[in-house]
């Protein structure tokens, strides 16, 4: 997800986005139907924190609208902070729509996961545990 969020700042970038906040706010607005800060609220996440808590569903639906941005603004040639920033909202509320139309459930209704800072530890954890146990 971070490489992608990284290339899609770099389209907008080369695009003439210059306000990363407001063009970032309006994708999650497309998908989720309000603000980030409203869906960190709503979902208890920490700012930030978001897609950290967020399981594979969301991730995939967040995942979707990323490349799917990034992909319209390039072969579109989106020129502009209100035009890129228009454009990552519709997207957003596409791949919302398409969510609706299949019965999927929204992503603001989806449950949080444990943090993926904890999964990486509990993963440590055990790795390290089956390597003692190899050893014996």
């Amino acid at each position: 997800m971070s490489n992608q969020n990284k290339k899609l700042f770099k389209t907008a970038k080369s695009a003439g986005v210059t306000h990363f906040g407001a063009f970032n706010n309006e994708g999650y607005r497309g998908l989720y139907g309000m603000n980030l800060f409203d869906i960190e609220k709503r979902k208890n996440a920490k700012k930030g924190e978001l897609l950290d808590v967020a399981g594979s569903t969301e991730l995939a639906a967040n995942l979707f609208r990323i490349t799917q941005t990034d992909e319209k603004i390039r072969k579109d040639n989106i020129k502009g902070q209100d035009l890129a920033t228009r454009t990552h909202f519709m997207v957003g509320g596409k791949v919302r729509q398409t969510i609706k139309d299949i019965g999927g459930e929204l992503p603001e209704n989806l449950p949080t996961e444990k943090h993926i800072k904890e999964l990486q530890k509990e993963k440590k954890r055990l790795e390290k545990e089956k390597s003692k146990k190899l050893k014996k």
